[in-house]
């Protein structure tokens, strides 16, 4: 029987792969190269993301080795385990592109908010790009930090598309424009209302086709939809149902008279009736009471 602390030993985790780096390449035990990040699948293949601010450093080259001996020695420690050095980038879809190699990337879109990138690639690569297993996009994944969608450059052609169609949907409804509008200002580089409302009244006036009046009405027009947006997201439940009736919807001026009269003033005064009471006060029928009160209580239900 084993007495005393007991020291449990791994090969394959990432700590490993950058103890022996640094034990190899004497740039990253003094710190002039830094380690971005590493990916494995112990034992097959790794990744591994470097970079220096010494300009007179190269940190991939540096790590490789003359004719290879650096990285054959991190190598030889892991059973031949195949490592990938990659160049960080701070542009996302740049490191993406470098950690995806040897894959023959044509066109990126990255997806900032989902942290999510496309990449287009022939058709007749997709299986290089991918990897056996998909190795090879799960560990470039992994390094960078994003969600990698490999697709074909049809596929991708489709996607971008369709992006671009729901993109300009969203702007003409928020704007309350027409397609056709909506697309100029895509086209342009407005693609959102936010985009809109912080442009320089000159620059949407370069834009063909655009007087004074159309310029000034989409200012307007997109200040008042981020106001609204910026009021629905920051009212809370609680503060919502301190709202005044007529900020139920479905309530007419006639029913918030009565209701009124009865002392009911805010949606929660509403939203605490009975079926029944609406009802009574209202001479509604019990589908449109039992509606409104449902409507009312909302709040609740999100908060």
């Amino acid at each position: 029987e084993m007495r005393g602390p007991q020291l449990e030993v791994s090969r394959v985790a990432p700590e490993m792969l950058k103890a022996l780096f640094t034990l190899e390449v004497p740039e990253i035990g003094t710190g002039i190269i830094e380690i971005m990040g590493v990916a494995r699948d112990p034992g097959l293949r790794a990744k591994i993301a470097v970079r220096t601010f010494d300009p007179r450093v190269d940190p991939v080259g540096a790590c490789v080795g003359i004719r290879g001996s650096r990285v054959q020695g991190v190598m030889n420690e892991l059973a031949g385990e195949r490592i990938d050095i990659v160049l960080w980038d701070d542009d996302p879809e740049t490191f993406v592109r470098k950690a995806m190699a040897p894959a023959q990337i044509t066109a990126t879109a990255a997806d900032e908010v989902r942290k999510s990138i496309d990449i287009a690639v022939p058709e007749n690569k997709l299986p290089q790009a991918v990897g056996r297993g998909g190795q090879n996009v799960r560990l470039a994944s992994e390094l960078t930090g994003w969600t990698i969608n490999v697709l074909s450059e049809a596929e991708f052609q489709a996607r971008q598309e369709a992006a671009q169609d729901a993109q300009e949907r969203e702007l003409a409804a928020a704007l309350d424009v027409d397609d056709d509008i909506a697309d100029i200002l895509i086209e342009a580089g407005y693609n959102t209302a936010e985009a809109v409302a912080s442009a320089e009244r000159e620059e949407l006036l370069a834009i063909e086709d655009f007087d004074e009046e159309t310029v000034d009405a989409l200012i307007e027009r997109a200040a008042d939809h981020l106001l609204q947006q910026a009021f629905v997201e920051e009212v809370k439940p609680e503060e919502e149902m301190q709202l005044p009736l007529d900020s139920v919807e479905g309530l007419d001026e006639s029913v918030i008279a009565v209701l009124q009269e009865k002392g009911l003033h805010t949606q929660e005064d509403l939203a605490e009736l009975s079926v029944d009471e609406l009802m009574t006060y209202t001479g509604m029928n019990q589908e449109q009471a039992s509606a409104l009160i449902l409507k009312a209580r909302e709040p609740w239900f999100r908060g």
